[in-house]
């Protein structure tokens, strides 16, 4: 089958380019490996600045009558139990956090409703040139192919693209019910043994995120069953590696969006707004052709707010310094807010 684009992965990134590049009449591919709907490793939170997106994609009325919970503010808490609480700015298109399975569902919903082919359980196995891609389903051609595919891009590796990773941290997430009087917001846990970090979702649901190193990993779970008083260790969902070297933007008539491209911690808040603007950007070029661009304002987008997502990545991996942090802005509270204001875009 022949399309003008071929897109494969069917995230918040490859589901947003493309229903624009559909949208804008070209013949779209939309190529995903699993059946939706599907749980994804994820804070579930999404920040103001996605909203923007969701407007020009029709979805806000959509979204905001899923499950979810608007989310009031964010509480980051010592290794020894001292904590702050930093309110969220209260808007019309505030801070949420939704599941992603639901999330995802609608956006390939989306792409669907205006025009792309959508092809699931269809696996890429095989790279030709002149951009064949032959899957588990049959084969595909694209004039081009965007790589959606995550941070461990099957596209990029049959290209030979993947970047080696060092598998220095695990991390794991799960949903539970949310224990009484959690309320609407985000606890950040700074741990010997890691990082944990808690979300209300909605429907009296709790996502519930952990990173640490193996070593410490089981220590970890122990800690968050206990906290939490959970009765049963759950079904956790594993992710790695949590970070990874960058890969170009732009080979050729490939275009990288998304994880794909360049890796976001994904508990940081940062990584569903990363995907939409990615796949946004890269249908704009396709449309526009103006292919050549892009790597230069793929680069411009991150470099606006990449700052934020490695201050957070730090505290997460050194939460004895995350500790200290807290501490100095128990005294200065104006930091967390500002930080706070910064990662909510607001």
């Amino acid at each position: 089958m022949n399309f003008d684009v071929a897109i494969v992965g069917s995230g918040p990134a490859g589901a947003t380019c493309a229903a624009l590049c559909a949208q804008a009449g070209l013949k779209t591919a939309l190529i995903e490996r699993t059946q939706f709907p599907r749980e994804k490793v994820c804070g579930d939170c999404l920040n103001p600045a996605c909203w923007p997106i969701f407007k020009r994609l029709d979805l806000e009325t959509r979204i905001l009558a899923l499950p979810h919970s608007r989310l009031e503010e964010v509480e980051f808490i010592a290794q020894h139990g001292a904590s702050i609480r930093v309110p969220l700015a209260r808007q019309a298109r505030g801070e949420i956090a939704i599941k992603r399975s639901l999330l995802d569902q609608l956006l390939l919903t989306r792409a669907g409703e205006l025009g792309a082919a959508v092809f699931q359980n269809h696996t890429v196995t095989k790279i030709d040139p002149g951009w064949i891609l032959h899957t588990t389903g049959g084969s595909f051609s694209g004039k081009i192919v965007v790589a959606a595919d995550g941070r461990n891009s099957t596209v990029a590796r049959l290209l030979n693209l993947l970047p080696a990773s060092a598998r220095d941290r695990i991390g794991l997430q799960t949903h539970l019910s949310a224990p009484a009087n959690f309320g609407s917001r985000v606890a950040l846990h700074f741990l010997k043994e890691g990082y944990c970090g808690a979300a209300s979702i909605g429907d009296g649901e709790l996502n519930l995120c952990l990173v640490s190193r193996p070593r410490d990993l089981d220590a970890l779970k122990t800690w968050a069953l206990n906290h939490f008083q959970i009765a049963a260790d759950p079904q956790w969902r594993t992710i790695s590696p949590l970070s990874r070297a960058p890969i170009a933007a732009r080979n050729g008539n490939l275009l990288l969006i998304g994880d794909a491209a360049r890796v976001v911690e994904p508990f940081t808040g940062e990584g569903i707004y990363y995907a939409l603007s990615t796949g946004e950007l890269a249908a704009r070029h396709i449309v526009d052709n103006t292919l050549d661009a892009y790597p230069k304002a793929h680069a411009a987008l991150y470099r606006g707010r990449l700052w934020i997502n490695e201050i957070s990545r730090f505290a997460v991996t050194h939460p004895r310094v995350a500790t200290a942090i807290l501490a100095t802005a128990r005294v200065t509270p104006g930091i967390l807010r500002f930080l706070t204001r910064k990662v909510i875009g607001s």
